[in-house]
């Protein structure tokens, strides 16, 4: 249990260590975190379907065989 705590306090030393960016620098990043990830998700989702798309095709071309 005590490393556990002493872990704990640690990370908040560590935390308080950190230089966090200014609020020009980070905003303007952060956008740019959010445009990647709905891109991604977009694209992501987009091949799901088309995926699922041409397998429920596949399927059905060899059912009958």
């Amino acid at each position: 249990m005590k490393s556990i705590l002493r872990y704990f306090k640690g990370v908040g030393r560590e935390t308080r260590r950190i230089r966090w960016p200014e609020r020009e620098t980070f905003i303007p990043s952060m956008i740019v975190v959010i445009c990647i990830a709905i891109f991604a998700g977009v694209f992501l989702s987009l091949e799901d379907l088309a995926t699922a798309t041409i397998l429920e095709q596949l399927r059905n071309a060899f059912e009958g065989m």
